[in-house]
Order: C-alpha cells, then structure tokens, then sequence
C-alpha cells in the first residue's frame, strides 16, 4: 500500500507497509508462535486478518502547530507536530471530521500545546466513531479555562461535522494540566446531552464513554469475540467471570450466543460498568456487571464466595488483561481456581507466554492470531485453556 508520508520519511508507524499483506499476517504468525509455542499444545488456527486501509475506528492524534495553522497527527523527534489527516488507516468518518476539526481550532481560537516551551492548551483529539458515522469526540485541554471556547463554538462544530456526514452524537473535554507523559486527567466534562456512544460490534452494541478502552480495529474485535463465545459454548460452560471487561466485549457476546448463560463482568471503571450495564440491557440478558480490582475479585468469585454474596463460582474465565499480563498473584489465583477453561486474549505475546508458564496445571488448547494492527508488529492472540 502506498502512503506519502512514510514514502517522505515522516512518518514510521507502519514498518512493514511495502510487504505484501498475507505475507504480513504469515510473519506476523510465526513471529507469535515463536513466543508462545512452548506453551502450546495444539495446532493454532488460521489468523484472522483485517482489510489494509481504513480500519482504525479510534485516532488520537497530538494537536500541534498554532491556532491558524495547527496539525493533527504525531510528534516529530524535536516535539514539534507532523499532520496526519490523510492517514489512510483512519475510519471514514475521522477522515472526515478532522478538518473541520481543524477549522474548529482556529475558529474559536484554541492554542495548540508546544512541548517545547510546554504552553499552550489544546494537546490531544480522540475520534471513535460507529459504522454508521457517528463519533464521540474527546478533546484534551491543559486548563478548564478554554472550556467554554468549546462549549460556545459547539453548535458550529456539530453542523459543520452533519454536513460532511459526521453525526457529533458525544463531545467532551478532558482536562490534563501537568506536562507529562499521560494521556489524560482525571477531570472529564461531557458537552453534550447524551454521555455515550453506541458502538455496534456484531450483534452487540457498546456503550462507550470517553475515554473508554474499545478495540481499534472493531471488524477484527467482532472476530474476536465471536471466537472467544464459540470458544465458551463448546466447553459447555453455563456460567462466564470476565475480568477486565471493560464495557462488556467478551460477556456481552457470550451472553448473546450461548442462551441462559450467566455472566459476570468486573472492571475497576465505574464509567466502563455503567457503559456494560446499558449494553446489558440493550442486549436483554440477565449479565451481571461490579466495580472490582480483577485479581481481588477472582479471588473471591473463583472460590464460590462473591462479594455482597450474589456471585458465582464460574466454568470459564475470561481474561483480557493490559500489556504488563496477569502477574503471579493472579495467574497463582486461576492456577488454583476450580474452573472448568480460561479464555486469555492477550496484546502481548510475551507476558502471555510468561503467565501460561506461570500457570502449570493449565494447557493451551487453542490459539489464534487476530490482526488487529496491519503493517504493525502488533498482535492480539486469543487462547483458550483447559486443565492438563
């Protein structure tokens, strides 16, 4: 695939994008599989690739430039703001929007953040948006003071954004004052009626909030939790614990194709449970969704005693754990647990060989490759678990 930026040198995110595609996903297939075949038993099934171009369904991208002229995109090596608003990776409705984005920065007068001289306001633009062109937008301000710049200017935004086929359905801001290496606050102010989008993965609609974590290739994550509910049907399981659920991915769909399954989900984000809880009712199922750390609360569940005594000794656990992986207090917690599988989908391939080998009375039985990043040496691999 051509792109003028990475043929200009500008950009490198994409380090095999003059490779063939199949030839990728075939590299990137025994690239995992030399990582984590010492913990696999069984043959791994074909990978599931993604189309090349227009996949990403979230972009953050760094404001830079200044208020007349500012760029979406990246950092240089200096600080300074490379565009990125053609990136044919990008969702059509990002393509869309971030122009009049960009006008929008001008208009009501938003100043850039200079990492340089760390002044500035506005440092951060988030895109996600639906099938259907609808997007929540997130912008990240250093102060609260440029807020009401936002909040005038966003009857213009919204109608500039409907007449290029963007439905501005959520805006909000997110207000991050330290110069460092984060990428939010802990102050978010929504500027619009409704607080969440609905994202539609397959049969299942997500409500996402700001700052929500949703896969960002979302034709791969319907896939991918297409999968993992497959996975859970054919051990027989009545009964799912899905860790780090996040807004419901993985629970929601299992409760969607295996009926009269009971399903819990714990995530530490009050706003990502509200979110499950909605997707929940969307959806008609009878799933359960708490506010927990993961590890204490498998440590509970997993023993047949639940918190608040309405819990479940489950047959599956699924787990969706961040880069760092499970860690030894948790992986010692499913080692132990009198479970019937465990369904690991892992970004990582080296902390998820690392926890499987933490995991001894576990096998992996089936293993699969979900290509979420094209041109990327990025890769989701589902497995599944059974006892030796």
């Amino acid at each position: 695939m051509h792109c003028d930026y990475a043929e200009a040198g500008t950009c490198r995110s994409c380090p095999h994008l003059r490779t063939p595609y199949p030839s990728q996903l075939a590299a990137k297939q025994q690239a995992v599989r030399a990582v984590v075949d010492s913990q696999v038993s069984a043959a791994w099934e074909e990978p599931v690739g993604s189309v090349p171009s227009g996949f990403r369904s979230k972009a953050k991208m760094v404001v830079a430039g200044t208020p007349q002229e500012p760029t979406f995109g990246i950092l240089d090596s200096q600080g300074y703001g490379v565009d990125l608003r053609s990136c044919a990776l990008l969702g059509p409705a990002a393509r869309a929007a971030l122009p009049v984005l960009a006008q929008f920065v001008s208009r009501v007068g938003l100043r850039p953040y200079d990492v340089p001289s760390r002044s500035g306001e506005v440092k951060h633009v988030q895109v996600i948006e639906d099938v259907g062109g609808a997007v929540l937008i997130r912008w990240v301000l250093r102060s609260e003071g440029q807020i009401r710049k936002i909040r005038v200017g966003l009857p213009w935004l919204i109608e500039q954004l409907r007449g290029v086929g963007v439905a501005a359905v959520v805006v909000s801001v997110n207000v991050l004052p330290e110069h460092k290496a984060v990428q939010e606050g802990e102050r978010e102010v929504v500027l619009t009626e409704q607080q969440v989008l609905p994202l539609r993965v397959g049969p299942v609609v997500l409500a996402v909030h700001p700052g929500a974590f949703v896969q960002t290739n979302t034709v791969v994550a319907e896939a991918l939790y297409a999968q993992a509910a497959r996975w859970i049907a054919e051990v027989g399981a009545r009964s799912v614990l899905d860790l780090y659920c996040g807004v419901g991915g993985f629970a929601l769909r299992a409760a969607h194709e295996v009926p009269g399954i009971a399903v819990q989900g714990v995530e530490v984000s009050e706003a990502a449970i509200a979110g499950a809880r909605w997707g929940a009712e969307q959806l008609g199922v009878p799933a359960r969704f708490v506010v927990g750390d993961a590890t204490a609360c498998a440590e509970s569940i997993c023993a047949g005693v639940a918190e608040g005594g309405g819990g479940m000794a489950p047959d599956v656990v699924v787990v969706n754990p961040p880069r760092r992986g499970l860690g030894p207090r948790l992986a010692g917690v499913l080692e132990a647990a009198q479970v019937r599988a465990v369904v690991y989908s892992s970004c990582h391939p080296g902390s998820l060989a690392r926890d499987v080998a933490a995991m001894p009375g576990w096998r992996v039985t089936r293993a699969r490759l979900f290509d979420m990043f094209p041109h990327t040496d990025h890769a989701e691999v589902l497995t599944l678990l059974e006892r030796r």
